[in-house]
């Protein structure tokens, strides 16, 4: 099913063909005075100065053409040479019918050229609790996931944990230090390793800080720490074995506190899975010419001609022969590579480090570790800020766990939904969970990733305004209003509207398949918050100004209620593609 501005393009192209005008000026877009007209096309303008004609000329003979076309009510020419569309009742009932009854997402047509997409999002770190910083990266990561998938792409999702560097050695030598009689610090031990761990999750993320603040005061506690770093990556036995179970316990909390943000993914790889393809890479891109010494390290030049900034060579090495992470993110394309052939890369990472994946995007280019036509795509996201315009923090001034966080948002909206007192306690808590869900996620969402935003707790769990809360109130209203119905209505058609505000909930939802469009190739969540919200915005106007369920006529009911199915099935689809869910009641 074709886009409703397309099918709008296609009318244009015909009549500026035969008004003797190339069709390439016939593009068409929605009006930004919708207040005059719908959609809207200047092409009048750029064309008058090919053809040396005025523009209003051309912008009436164009709409000469179009005056009797069933798809539209009027067109107007308007001073310089502005064509107003609006469009026919008739013809966008007709659109939406054809959503309605489509058999996949409501005529949405794929893209035929499935691409397969890694995503690399989360960035978790093995050992320690997710906190604020890495809601961003885990909720539009998510969002863009299955927007791809939506959109036709065979997507994968990866974690990428941080998992290898100097904090496993901060791990083990402290847990050395506190009980060195563990077999994995007996360098002569030959047998199988216990299979249950010497730790907990709540020990690992005590451990960690500890270890930390520690090589932060002693010299020779972190010069153990970096010896043991060495060893673990140079293939010790023992310290392997502790990093298997570090990983396990780990992952295992990560899961959980993933699965209550609805964030999934399809690989858990980390930084430890990309190290066996380091030596080759390293010695391919010496063999070739690419890497060469400086200063002792192994770097690659990656800076261009056209650069107005000074892009640093890239390092593979460091002088004393160790990794860093560069050399992981390169390994890890190569692993990629290796194993799934990806059109796409998408890192979906903190725009703060946008010079650091400039250089290894280019480093992988140019040694050719990668096709050159592998797409790698940098979405770099902004800081979440409290109303300080600060970064985020706890009261004390620390910094805030996720899971405390979603604590406090779900504690505030069940508040707010026990004073309704409509439901027992526990569908309370299990609706807070939802709708606090949506706050955190929608209000980060709303706003294109790129930007900083300040996260207020009290704006995003209103139930009004452009929040999460406030879609969700909309689709459950819809849910109540067609349960009240209580019929089935598929034998009714939707009817050409009667009514403005009817109209503009029809308009609304032919936007759906370009907001999808939009998102999908923008790579850009944000566009579909937009929609949804004027969405809503169009059902909520129609709903207080026509008496749905009390009219009399049973053919204009039925209508309605396919409308009003329809809308709620676009706004649940979108949703889920935004990451959250709606309840059956608020």
């Amino acid at each position: 099913m074709k886009e409703i501005t397309q099918l709008i393009k296609e009318k244009l192209e015909m009549a500026f063909k035969e008004a003797g005008i190339d069709e390439k000026y016939a593009f068409v877009s929605l009006s930004n005075r919708p207040d005059l007209c719908e959609y809207q096309c200047n092409g009048a303008l750029p064309a008058a100065k090919e053809y040396k004609k005025n523009p209003m000329e051309i912008a009436e003979s164009i709409a000469s053409h179009l005056k009797e076309d069933e798809m539209f009510a009027s067109v107007e020419a308007c001073k310089p040479g502005f064509l107003n569309l609006i469009l026919s009742s008739e013809m966008l009932a007709k659109y939406v019918n054809g959503m309605a009854e489509a058999k996949v997402a409501f005529g949405f047509e794929k893209d035929p050229k499935q691409k397969t997409v890694i995503i690399d999002y989360g960035g978790a770190n093995v050992a320690k609790p997710l906190h604020v910083g890495h809601l961003r990266s885990a909720v539009i990561g998510e969002s863009i996931k299955r927007i791809k998938r939506f959109g036709g792409d065979k997507v994968i999702g990866d974690v990428h944990l941080g998992d290898w560097g100097l904090q496993m050695g901060l791990i083990i030598t402290e847990l050395q230090e506190r009980q060195p009689d563990l077999v994995y610090f007996d360098e002569s031990y030959a047998g199988e390793y216990p299979v249950e761990p010497p730790f907990t999750i709540s020990d690992l993320e005590e451990i960690y800080p500890t270890a930390s603040g520690k090589s932060k005061a002693d010299a020779d506690f972190k010069a153990k720490a970096m010896e043991a770093t060495a060893q673990l990556q140079q293939g010790r036995a023992g310290y392997r074995a502790l990093l298997k179970h570090i990983l396990n316990v780990s992952v295992s909390d990560l899961k959980i506190n993933y699965d209550n943000l609805n964030v999934e993914f399809d690989l858990w790889k980390g930084e430890s899975d990309a190290q066996p393809f380091i030596p080759d890479m390293v010695q391919k891109m010496k063999d070739d010419g690419y890497a060469y010494i400086s200063e002792g390290a192994l770097v690659v030049d990656v800076k261009e001609e056209t650069d107005t900034k000074e892009v640093p060579p890239c390092m593979i090495l460091k002088s004393d022969g160790a990794s860093l992470y560069n050399t992981t993110d390169l390994a890890t394309m190569v692993m990629r590579q290796q194993e799934y052939h990806p059109d796409s890369i998408i890192y979906v990472v903190d725009k703060r480090q946008e010079l650091y994946f400039t250089q290894v995007f280019r480093c992988a280019k140019k040694t050719k570790i990668l096709p050159a036509d592998t797409e790698l795509v940098f979405v770099g996201f902004g800081t979440m800020n409290g109303k300080d315009g600060k970064p985020f923090k706890t009261r004390e001034g620390g910094v805030m766990r996720l899971s405390a966080l979603l604590s406090e948002i779900n504690d505030k909206m069940y508040e707010k939904i026990r004073e309704n007192a409509t439901m027992t306690d526990e569908e309370a808590k299990a609706t807070a969970k939802i709708v606090g869900l949506s706050a955190v996620k929608y209000g980060d969402l709303s706003n294109q990733a790129s930007k900083d935003y300040v996260f207020d707790m009290d704006r995003f769990i209103s139930f009004e305004g452009n929040t999460g809360p406030y879609i969700l109130y909309t689709i459950v209203r819809i849910k109540s209003i067609i349960a009240k119905y209580g019929q089935d209505a598929s034998a009714y058609s939707i009817l050409p509207a009667k009514s403005d505000s009817e109209k503009a909930l029809q308009l609304e939802l032919s936007k759906f398949s370009g907001a999808i469009r939009g998102a999908y190739e923008e790579i850009a969540p944000h566009r579909l918050c937009a929609y949804i919200y004027d969405l809503a915005n169009a059902f909520n106007h129609f709903y207080h100004e026509t008496r749905i369920l009390a009219i009399e006529d049973e053919k204009v009911k039925g209508s309605y209620i396919r409308l009003l199915e329809l809308t709620r099935d676009v706004l649940s689809l979108c949703i889920d593609l935004l990451g959250f869910e709606a309840p059956e009641r608020m």
